[in-house]
């Protein structure tokens, strides 16, 4: 899934973005409630993570906005206040969930994954992304081409997502090293290079169309033509 995930708290927020990473998640990490705001206005993201005390804009009225435009995103509110009241006003607010801090990431992760499988079924359409004969089913985790199915790893997802979220756009390396890996995360300078190879091998080996394409001096796309 595509994430957007709000925390001010910077080693919080790097221990978080990570083991969402690792469950093959996409994740934009930002740390001031008024940016926040901007960006799930103008972005589709499949879940918000929103802690309620930011810098600009709480949470609360974070996710108050968002449903007063209409908004229909699931939204999982994570917050050190557990008082009975504030729950409360965070589900009135227009959360989906409410987790307390501290909390023990699998049991973040759980409720990521509860918020997905609940907005698949609000829909009544399977979680996916289609590009050309590519197809990507979030839920499941599995990409099939012209109905052939394509194992991938986890940062092979996240990284396909990614490039599949933004078809015919051109993304560059630090973009892609920002949301699939992390800049705290050490990695090696070829990685993003390595992942995208495997990718190709996997995706576009053996069809007459090839989807991922190197933009030359800018980055990488995923394009039909």
């Amino acid at each position: 899934m595509h994430l957007l995930f709000v925390e001010d708290e910077p080693r919080l927020a790097r221990a978080v973005k990570r083991a969402l990473q690792e469950e093959g998640h996409v994740v934009d990490w930002v740390a001031d409630g008024l940016d926040a705001y901007e960006q799930a206005r103008v972005e589709s993201y499949d879940a918000l993570l929103l802690d309620v005390m930011l810098p600009g804009l709480s949470g609360l009225d974070i996710a108050r906005r968002l449903r007063a435009e209409g908004s229909t995103t699931p939204i999982l509110m994570l917050t050190a206040r557990d008082a009975v009241p504030d729950r409360v006003a965070g589900l009135d607010a227009g959360a989906d969930d409410y987790l307390v801090k501290p909390f023990a990431l699998s049991e973040l992760l759980a409720r990521v994954r509860a918020l997905g499988r609940r907005a698949a079924g609000s829909t009544g359409e399977q979680l996916s992304l289609r590009v050309a004969g590519l197809e990507l089913d979030l839920r499941r985790h599995e990409a099939i081409r012209e109905g052939k199915r394509i194992e991938l790893t986890a940062k092979e997802f996240a990284l396909l997502e990614l490039l599949m979220r933004h078809p015919g756009q051109v993304l560059t390396r630090t973009q892609l090293l920002d949301r699939v890996w992390s800049y705290d995360t050490p990695v090696e300078s070829n990685v993003l290079e390595t992942y995208i190879h495997y990718l190709r091998n996997k995706v576009d080996r053996g069809f007459d169309r090839q989807l991922i394409r190197t933009v030359r001096g800018a980055g990488y796309s995923l394009r039909d033509a």
